[in-house]
């Protein structure tokens, strides 16, 4: 299969806005499974993780509090997670679409991957000025997870898309 350069160059195309937020759906359900899972296998309780998450809403107080479940914790977690997830779908997708990278599944995976290496350093290396607790959760799960969380939104996103030249119902 010969790569085609001129194929990916700019074009003012907008996203599937649908498709994108599914996405972020099922890439955000599919990293927080991984990283509860993680938890789990390492030894570590996965209330910390979901209580980083949700002191991003409630705010650093809830951090002193023990790991354990709350109802309170949960909700904001869940409602902070997938928000940042669609949210985090929907500039991949504005990424992919006017550069044609949803043109096949390879292109669509390697610029998932590259997103969501690049959402690493975001989250986990700048946002920790002002979220500083997520420090602590730098490491090889953590990049892992969120290079799956690419992978996934990415080629969620191209299965999900509707294309302009394919009727609504079709």
């Amino acid at each position: 299969m010969e790569l085609h350069m001129q194929s990916h160059r700019y074009t003012h195309r907008w996203p599937d806005w649908r498709a994108a937020a599914l996405a972020g759906l099922v890439a955000g359900l599919v990293f927080l499974v991984l990283d509860l899972l993680a938890a789990m296998l390492m030894g570590a309780s996965v209330w910390k993780t979901l209580t980083m998450i949700g002191a991003i809403l409630l705010g650093p107080d809830v951090l002193a509090q023990p790991a354990t479940f709350q109802v309170s914790v949960l909700l904001a977690a869940v409602v902070v997670h997938f928000a940042l997830s669609v949210v985090f779908a929907l500039i991949l997708a504005t990424i992919m679409a006017p550069f044609h990278f949803d043109s096949s599944v390879g292109m669509a995976s390697v610029v998932g991957a590259l997103f969501g290496l690049g959402l690493l350093l975001v989250n986990f290396y700048g946002m920790t000025a002002v979220f500083p607790w997520f420090a602590e959760a730098r490491g090889w799960v953590t990049a892992i997870a969120h290079i799956v969380f690419g992978l996934v939104a990415a080629d969620s996103y191209l299965k999900l898309e509707r294309h302009a030249d394919v009727p609504a119902g079709a």
